[in-house]
């Protein structure tokens, strides 16, 4: 599978400003795969080192960390010459020996030349508790397949060309296309073995096995959590976020029989594992919108729309023949889909506007900043005059350029309104922010 960190990792690799890097992002989102390929494509020699299946390689990291002595040791245990320059040295499931996180630091200052790049699905919570390297690694993340990802991944090349390529105005035959592929988006998801699945396949059904496995590995997971949480908690918490995907969250109505602080205990765990994403309420009035953000008030996304769909519980024999993806599941799938493709796009923390008024209803579903400029972004159907809420926030912030709403309807400029409709599967090309 062809994924855009491909990019990321090139640019990291030719850098003259190189550090080791360490790649964030959920358990079963491709970290492992993407790597390998990278290190076998791009350089002479490859070198693993699997710090969960092989607790004993632990012992390399006890003592002093000079980098020269943990790469002669490696290269004894695995019979493999490390060479700087021409070897990728990848250490996957770092968070399972955090010392071997702080002897990242060592790698930068003794053998910069090396190359060095280390994983994990958890890091988060060792990360907590030990010295972390500032200054002396680098970061990425990766996430489930976005759309555009997910249409390479089945051939349709061209599909994706015209969906990254900006939105516009395109042939009706061409948009009727692209939701029909957007719909079975919205059901198999992007995480990459469900998408494997239904390519080698051609079964929906295989696609939902797969997540329903993930979605068991993510609870075998959470006696791994740090500090101890209650697991059914962990596991009522999961599901209820799932289902209250474009509303705001009130810790009360996570589960019943917790108090808030456990409950909230449970969901910041969460989003440590990068299973939730937090999408803060913050004022657009400047740049600086995590200056703003709430602590309270605050919705959440979860990491893979297929993911979603299996925690909700939703009928697919109902759900998936709606005739508008606005419609599927009460617009709940289309606020995620939007929300999941701007984590990407955006590369940075998400919020979305709620007018901090007594009596007060009105809210935008996200914000988006491109090229120093506010946008406020809704999802919904419909015409623009039933858009009050982006109206009044266009007019309460002189800021933002211009409102986006995201629909299944074809691509419309309304300048007089100061708003352009925009079909979904534009969202990513629509809200990038471009190269770093």
């Amino acid at each position: 599978m062809k994924r855009f960190i491909d990019q990321d990792l090139e640019q990291w690799k030719n850098s003259r400003r190189r550090k080791p890097l360490i790649l964030r992002g959920a358990r079963q989102v491709g970290k492992t795969y993407s790597i390998r390929r990278f290190g076998e494509t791009r350089f002479d020699t490859f070198v693993l080192v699997d710090l969960e299946r092989n607790p004993a390689w632990h012992k390399v990291f006890e003592g002093n960390l000079q980098a020269r002595k943990i790469c002669s040791e490696f290269e004894v245990l695995l019979n493999q010459k490390i060479i700087p320059g021409k070897t990728l040295l990848f250490i996957d499931e770092i968070q399972a020996c955090p010392r071997a996180i702080s002897a990242l630091r060592y790698f930068y200052e003794d053998m910069p030349q090396l190359h060095v790049i280390a994983a994990g699905s958890l890091l988060e919570f060792a990360m907590k508790d030990i010295s972390f390297p500032v200054g002396r690694v680098q970061f990425l993340s990766l996430h489930p397949l976005c759309f555009a990802e997910y249409l390479m991944a089945k051939g349709k090349e061209e599909a994706c060309k015209i969906i990254l390529s900006g939105p516009k105005e395109i042939p009706e035959s061409t948009h009727e296309l692209l939701n029909e592929e957007l719909r079975q988006y919205f059901f198999i998801g992007g995480m990459p073995e469900s998408v494997k699945a239904n390519v080698e396949t051609g079964s929906v059904q295989e696609s939902f096995e797969v997540q329903s496995e993930i979605c068991d590995t993510y609870r075998l997971d959470f006696s791994k959590y740090r500090p101890q949480a209650d697991k059914y908690c962990l596991n009522t918490v999961l599901t209820s976020a799932a289902q209250s995907v474009g509303q705001q969250i009130k810790y009360s109505r996570l589960g019943e029989g917790y108090s808030n602080p456990t409950l909230k205990k449970a969901f910041d765990l969460l989003r440590l594992a990068r299973i939730i994403t937090k999408v803060s309420s913050a004022e657009p009035s400047g740049l600086l919108l995590g200056a703003t953000a709430s602590a309270k008030i605050f919705k959440a996304l979860m990491v893979d729309i297929g993911l979603m769909r299996h925690l909700t519980g939703m009928p697919m024999d109902v759900e998936y023949h709606k005739p508008e993806l606005l419609n599927i599941y009460r617009g709940a799938m289309a606020e995620q889909f939007v929300g999941q493709e701007m984590v990407i796009s955006q590369k940075s923390d998400l919020h979305y506007w709620s007018r901090r008024a007594k009596s007060s209803s009105a809210e935008v579903d996200y914000i988006a900043v491109m090229n120093g400029t506010i946008f406020p972004v809704e999802v919904k159907s419909g015409s623009s005059g039933s858009l009050k809420s982006l109206h009044l926030c266009l007019n309460n912030y002189p800021n933002c350029r211009k409102g986006l709403v995201f629909s299944d309807r074809p691509y419309a400029d309304l300048p007089e309104q100061n708003i352009t409709f925009i079909p979904l599967y534009f969202v990513f090309s629509a809200t990038s922010i471009g190269p770093d």
